[in-house]
């Protein structure tokens, strides 16, 4: 089941007030970025964070899953708890960097 339009928008309005939030699909799911950082993942209804010594303490009692098939474990955060979603981001938005842009392949 892939994740519906009216779910990734609901995820971006619950952490709408963190900064400049915008989605992007990828591989047939999203990624959710603030200040153009990819920090949740979002696939098959469900919001996926990457496991980081930050993230433990209030993470402590989450679930974990695999996003998609090959990849590591990840935090499932409750879309519907407004206040972890925020925290979570708080916590990853100053730490994670803004990824460097690829140069597409043949040109120099």
């Amino acid at each position: 089941m892939a994740t519906t339009q009216s779910f990734i928008e609901y995820v971006c309005e619950q952490i709408a007030d963190t900064g400049a939030v915008r989605y992007k699909k990828m591989f047939g799911e999203y990624m959710v970025y603030v200040g153009d950082k990819p920090l949740l993942l979002v696939c098959d209804n469900c919001v996926y964070v990457k496991p980081r010594p930050e993230l433990a303490e209030l993470l402590a009692g989450a679930e974990m899953g695999l996003p998609y098939e090959g990849t590591k474990e990840h935090y499932i955060v409750d879309a519907d708890d407004r206040e972890t979603l925020r925290a979570v981001v708080e916590l990853l938005e100053p730490i994670t960097p803004v990824p460097k842009k690829r140069k597409a392949k043949g040109k120099k």
